[in-house]
């Protein structure tokens, strides 16, 4: 810590920097944003505080990775909504309204529908199983190493395919807007995402976290009435008018745009309702609590935040079919109907400009940025933890490492993972940020759901069936995603996908379930009767939070 303000000093003259970049001109003759960039900076310069005020209070590892449980619920759901409500939500969702529709709007639908399972089956028990990671609660009763290592394994993947998301998000947001390249927009993310992770831990992350939600909120509400205003808060009139530019017409208010095969629509369900729910950055948050009232407490505000949210997304996604996409100013060359000015993630952003000039633009984008900041810190934090908790200090030194060891692991991870992100945000330039996130929660889905109700409600599961069908579920999902059109032939530039469907949880997570339970029911070796025998005990701990299991290695 005694290091701790020349790092921030040279955080702000990386910030410093940026301005000046920012002040250049872009190729394609955009010119820099002012009110984007003073928000910007005002933003930035406000999370960093927050940074500062939390790296002094950050002195343990449970500060480190869980605030310490002394975040309320009700703070708690709102840096939940925040993690949720990405640059995959704000930009993604609505540029996928905008381009299909009702379709974009399933990615809201799906997203609602987990929170109340995650309410009613998961919350109470992650709260009272758990430490600092959901592999806590997998390797409960458990073998610590084998469970562990896998837990950690899928729980990399899944936040560094998150990352990409977020990423690519924050460069078209900075390409668009603030007058520089992708890519260094792409750099500034990786560093400022490092400094937050690295010196100020879960506590920096959930206030971001909290800061951004009611900002991001604040604002998608007044974009939304004010695009609502200019059809006289009608549905009726802002649906007709929708409908007789866009180029399928009456088709983009019924399903069937975007997900004509049925097999896709209910492989994308599954993948956002159950990939949710197996989220590590997500799952975290319900250790940050101080008890499993407060857990539940905390899934009840984030379904209320985010369906509210979700609801303005759908208005803004609509709106901007006929604002946006009637328009020639927004696209290249002016020609509508074209490619969109700053890429196809962007129909948000013109409409903040389109409804409110620079002032609402600037705001929106500044937001923008910070909701995506604030996100990948969560995700850094999460994947970092799985190294340095589950890895390091448990699988490798067995539960003997110090806590200024972990957290000087973690803090390493975290340096890690910012230069791995920046590298795949610009490989995945090109890509839908909500489908991005879809592909995402369907390897959670595959990888982390399974694995996680099992060991929560199942008392047959074993270490043997806990490893090979979380790794079933990891690597199916994985294959099925790379010989998908999203990687074969988008970023690998072979001519036909070899796998004929984008979303891979219909096939990947059945197959974890699967794969898990054969494993489970064919072990017949001691220790797998031990484990069984332990569930009794773990269950009565996750219902009550009072009686702790003797077998477990916390």
């Amino acid at each position: 810590m005694k290091e701790l303000p020349r790092k921030f000093i040279a955080g702000a003259l990386l910030v410093a920097c940026t301005g000046l970049a920012f002040a250049a001109p872009e190729s394609k003759g955009q010119t820099a944003n002012i009110p984007a960039i003073a928000m910007f900076l005002l933003f930035v310069g406000i999370t960093l505080g927050i940074t500062y005020w939390a790296a002094k209070r950050t002195k343990t590892a449970s500060d480190y990775y869980a605030a310490g449980g002394g975040i309320t619920g009700t703070q708690n759901g709102f840096a939940i909504a925040g993690d949720l409500l990405s640059a995959a939500t704000l930009l993604g969702i609505s540029s996928l309204i905008f381009a299909k529709g009702y379709d974009g709007f399933l990615y809201c639908l799906c997203l609602i529908v987990a929170f109340p399972m995650i309410l009613f089956i998961m919350a109470e028990r992650l709260r009272n199983l758990g430490k600092y990671t959901f592999a806590d609660v997998t390797s409960f009763r458990l073998s610590q190493r084998p469970v562990r290592t896998t837990a950690a394994i899928s729980s990399l993947t899944v936040v560094i395919f998150y990352l990409i998301a977020q990423m690519v998000g924050a460069g078209q947001v900075i390409k668009l807007l603030f007058g520089i390249e992708y890519w260094i927009a792409v750099v500034i993310v990786g560093v400022l995402m490092v400094i937050y992770v690295t010196f100020g831990g879960m506590l920096a992350t959930t206030w971001v976290q909290i800061v951004k939600a009611v900002l991001l909120i604040t604002g998608g509400t007044i974009m939304a009435l004010l695009a609502f205003a200019q059809f006289g808060f009608s549905f009726e009139t802002l649906a007709s008018k929708a409908v007789a530019v866009h180029k399928d017409g009456i088709k983009i208010l019924a399903p069937g745009v975007m997900f004509a095969d049925p097999v896709s629509a209910v492989s994308l369900a599954l993948g956002m309702v159950f990939g949710t729910a197996g989220l590590p950055h997500i799952l975290m948050r319900f250790f940050t609590v101080p008890n499993a009232v407060e857990s539940r407490k905390s899934a009840f505000v984030a379904t209320g935040l985010m369906g509210f949210f979700f609801l303005m997304i759908g208005l803004i996604g609509l709106s901007a079919v006929v604002l946006v996409g009637t328009n020639p100013q927004y696209f290249e060359g002016g020609t509508i109907g074209g490619k969109l000015i700053g890429g196809g993630n962007m129909p948000s952003m013109h409409l903040a400009h389109a409804v409110g000039g620079n002032l609402l633009l600037g705001f929106m984008a500044a937001v923008a940025f910070a909701t995506i900041l604030a996100v990948v810190s969560g995700l850094a934090l999460a994947g970092a933890s799985a190294i340095s908790h589950d890895i390091y200090a448990n699988a490798i030194m067995r539960g003997t490492a110090t806590e200024q060891q972990e957290i000087r692991v973690s803090k390493t991870a975290s340096l890690g993972l910012g230069i791995l992100a920046v590298i795949l945000g610009i490989l995945f330039e090109k890509h839908n940020l909500a489908f991005l996130s879809g592909l995402t929660l369907g390897i959670a889905a595959s990888a982390n759901f399974p694995v996680l109700i099992l060991s929560m409600y199942w008392k047959g599961l074993t270490t043997r069936g806990a490893v090979l069908g979380g790794l079933a579920g990891l690597i199916s999902a994985l294959a099925l995603v790379v010989c998908s059109k999203a990687v074969w032939v988008t970023v690998l530039g072979n001519p036909t996908a070899l796998f004929p469907y984008e979303q891979p949880a219909l096939f990947s997570m059945p197959l974890a379930f699967f794969i898990a339970w054969l494993a489970s029911v064919l072990d017949n070796s001691e220790s797998a009767a031990r484990e069984r025998d332990a569930f009794e005990a773990q269950d009565v701990l996750a219902e009550t939070g009072y009686y702790r299991n003797p077998l477990a290695q916390h």
